[in-house]
């Protein structure tokens, strides 16, 4: 496969090998206009535009799942079940 690759990225840099392309059926190289299969620009657009969108949505659900920080007491590994005094809110001792 590698083989054929670097062949076919050769064909590219000369002028008659504009059309060459790899037959998905039997692997080899073969003139892709000859065999009326046409890829046009739009559909390479949007395979970039896509790719594109959906780096940026695993970016956008990194960036989520890194900025949530444990409380504390998870981080102090103590159950939550504990019968723990609650934080002190409004009407508290402080008051006065």
């Amino acid at each position: 496969m590698i083989r054929t690759l670097t062949e076919l990225r050769a064909l590219h840099t000369k002028p008659e090998g504009l059309f060459q392309g790899i037959d998905g059926n039997d692997g080899k190289i073969k003139n892709m206009k000859d065999m009326d299969i046409w890829d046009p620009c739009a559909v390479k657009m949007q395979t970039f535009k896509t790719a594109i969108e959906s780096a940026c949505l695993i970016l956008r659900i990194d960036d989520i799942v890194s900025g949530m920080k444990p409380s504390k007491k998870e981080q102090s590994g103590a159950p939550k079940d504990q019968d723990e005094e609650p934080d002190e809110t409004f009407g508290d001792a402080r008051d006065g």
